[in-house]
């Protein structure tokens, strides 16, 4: 309805100069007719309203006091905005520096909040020659910083979700008036129904699996029609339901729920004793967002809908002390499948909008971290501003960046502590074990030898801090673990018991629990058996999953426990111990505490015998037991063990 409108409004706002000519005309004319004045009055008065300051959409619409940024830079969107003034009648709320567009359509101004300004809504108001109008603005309380905001850590476990293909917990909202025909769940990228209530519903199924954290893919409101632009085979059109293509900075998508439904998710996670990220994306939006063909000022994207270059994907450039711009700027400027409008981080009202976006969304749900997409499109310099206004208002959230590249030596040059040949540190805090993840995929899928992944591990010297970063076996960009060619479900096992014993914060993509089979996209993101009315099995149940779903999820779940009730699996130094083609171990220790983990990749037994004397809380004469129960006691002999490892087996040691 807002569109229609808009699109209504800005018909007549280009008419009225046609308007005014003509009325001028006509009066001329009908002078001598003074019978006829008052009706002609009446008619040269409908110009004049129509030029009128209009209000439609106010960024941010809240604030908050005492917060780091001092001056929020507002920007209204409306029409006939052209010349506004600006005032407040509230004396501790202060508006200056007002800017319109060539157009009218938008006006910028900046606003300084006092520290004695209560809670409440304050209208700005904007005045022309024409007239004035009321912008809506609120001044909202700040959660407590106690229980929010409070970062994730190697300690955790994160649970990758997309909502709509998680559970559906309110059908009301499968085919909302707003969005009417999207909701197709027999179409792989039409709406299947899952939202927020889904969410809630099953935080305990997500912490049964020994989660700590949950990351969702973007709420943000997406288009409410078709998107024809970009289509595939087979299929005339796609829709929003995965939330990278926002038409709404500051809205929630009604599909998902509403902010007071986000809200509580996010409330009942944390009592539920489960962090929550936020998957936030500042590189573009969505190709029917309104600034596409109406862009707030001439440099908010980088080209036009008409003119624009396509991304090539090369990141490897942002690395390169070699690069002069022309050979970084169609990685950087870039419209993604030449279709997303690729936004201008260089343009001051751009980054000024993207940070203080960031800040409101935090600041007004609770989130504890953000999950950013498509770091390596965005200019390095924009990541540092970005992040030292993260940091300075909340100190404890961290940043999880995304960094779609196997080489770690591109993944480090992001990493928070690393100053580029730029000069720059982008101050990310962490990124996806990218690199590891490919190792992963070629051992534990399709049976190469472990020791890409000990190689892989052996990089971690390039990274500030290679223990935070976050390793998985998938996501949603991806064909699935199971649809690699060659695996298994020992495989997969293994590969598990590898993230979660290894160095890093694990991170889980749904399904995956219950080896769920997944193409590419969107075959990769099925929904998940039993979270939909009409499903023929529920896999949220022990007796709704077969007996092989249930080994796999059992398995993961056990060694979920394991890395709670060990510090060594969360905290722990890494010693490898043993290298071999196809056999590989490690020892994690923390304070006086030792696990080993041992790894036999082949398809037959192998043996094994390695020194672990230097391992000091495991002394040289003591019992190991297998926390898996998949291998027998091992005894260590002045130092060393020697034993039978089963084909494609990993166990977990402890000291008996």
């Amino acid at each position: 309805m807002e569109k229609n409108n808009l699109t209504q409004r800005r018909k007549d706002a280009r008419a009225q100069g046609f308007l005014n000519y003509f009325s001028k005309k006509f009066l001329e004319n009908l002078r001598a007719f003074a019978p006829l004045h008052l009706c002609v009055l009446f008619f040269l008065i409908l110009p004049v309203s129509a030029q009128t300051p209009t209000v439609e959409k106010v960024e941010p619409p809240s604030w908050w006091t005492n917060s780091s940024v001092k001056t929020v830079r507002m920007m209204v969107r409306g029409v006939n905005l052209s010349g506004a003034k600006v005032e407040s009648s509230t004396p501790t709320i202060q508006v200056s520096n007002p800017k319109s567009s060539a157009n009218g359509h938008y006006l910028f101004f900046d606003l300084s909040i006092a520290e004695t300004a209560k809670v409440g809504s304050f209208p700005i108001k904007i005045t022309t020659a024409k007239g004035f109008v009321n912008a809506p603005f609120e001044i909202f309380q700040p959660l407590p910083r106690t229980g929010n905001y409070q970062g994730f850590l190697p300690d955790d476990v994160i649970y990758f979700l997309m909502p709509d293909r998680f559970a559906d917990g309110d059908s009301s909202n499968n085919d909302p008036a707003k969005s009417k025909g999207l909701y197709d769940r027999k179409m792989g990228r039409s709406y299947h129904g899952g939202d927020l209530q889904g969410v809630i519903n099953n935080l305990g199924y997500i912490k049964s699996l020994g989660a700590t954290a949950i990351w969702t893919t973007p709420v943000y409101d997406n288009n409410d029609r078709a998107d024809t632009k970009e289509v595939y085979p087979g299929m005339p059109y796609t829709t929003g339901y995965h939330g990278y293509g926002a038409v709404d900075m500051y809205g929630v998508d009604e599909h998902l729920g509403d902010m007071a439904k986000l809200k509580e998710f996010v409330r009942k996670a944390h009592q539920s004793g489960l962090l929550v990220i936020q998957d936030q994306v500042v590189n573009h939006v969505g190709p029917y967002h309104i600034w596409a063909n109406d862009p707030p000022t001439p440099t908010w994207f980088n080209g036009t809908v008409e003119n624009h270059p396509n991304n090539n994907w090369q990141k490897w450039t942002t690395m390169n002390p070699r690069a002069t711009y022309q050979t970084q700027a169609r990685n950087i400027d870039g419209w993604f499948i030449d279709i997303l409008p690729d936004l201008n981080q260089r343009d001051p009202e751009v980054e000024k909008y993207l940070i203080q976006n960031t800040l409101w969304w935090v600041s007004q749900v609770g989130f504890d971290a953000v999950r950013m997409d498509t770091l390596p499109h965005v200019p390095r310099s924009f990541w540092a501003k970005w992040m030292t206004a993260l940091k300075a208002e909340f100190p404890k959230v961290n940043v999880l960046g995304e960094l779609y590249d196997g080489d770690p030596a591109l993944l480090s040059y992001f990493q928070a502590g690393r100053v580029g040949h730029d000069g720059i540190d982008t101050k990310i805090d962490t990124l996806y074990d990218f690199g590891l993840f490919y190792a992963i995929r070629n051992a534990f899928a399709q049976g190469k030898p472990i020791r890409e992944v000990s190689n892989m591990f052996a990089k971690d010297w390039l990274y500030p801090n290679p223990r935070v970063l976050t390793t998985f076996l998938g996501v949603h960009d991806m064909l699935r673990f199971m649809n690699e060619e060659g695996a298994t479900i020992e495989g997969l096992k293994l590969a598990q018991t590898l993230i979660m014993t290894s160095r890093g914060t694990p991170l889980l993509y749904y399904g995956d629990e219950i080896a769920m089979p997944g193409g590419g996209d969107p075959d990769n993101r099925r929904d998940f058996p039993g979270g939909f009315s009409g499903d023929a099995k529920n896999a949220f149940t022990a007796q709704g999953r077969t007996a092989q779903e249930n080994e796999v999820w059992n398995h993961l779940a056990k060694l979920g426990a394991l890395r709670k009730e060990l510090k060594p699996l969360q905290k722990g130094e890494t010693f490898d111990v043993l290298d071999e083609e196809q056999q590989s171990a490690y020892v994690r220790v923390f304070n006086n505490q030792a696990v080993l983990m041992v790894f036999n990749n082949d398809t037959k037994q192998s043996e094994v015998s390695f020194d672990v004397s230097m391992i000091k809380p495991f002394g040289t004469n003591a019992n190991l037991a297998d926390r898996l129960g998949k291998v027998s006691d091992v005894k260590i002999e002045n130092g060393k063990v020697k034993f039978t490892m089963p084909a494609r087996t990993a166990g977990i040691f402890t000291v008996k």
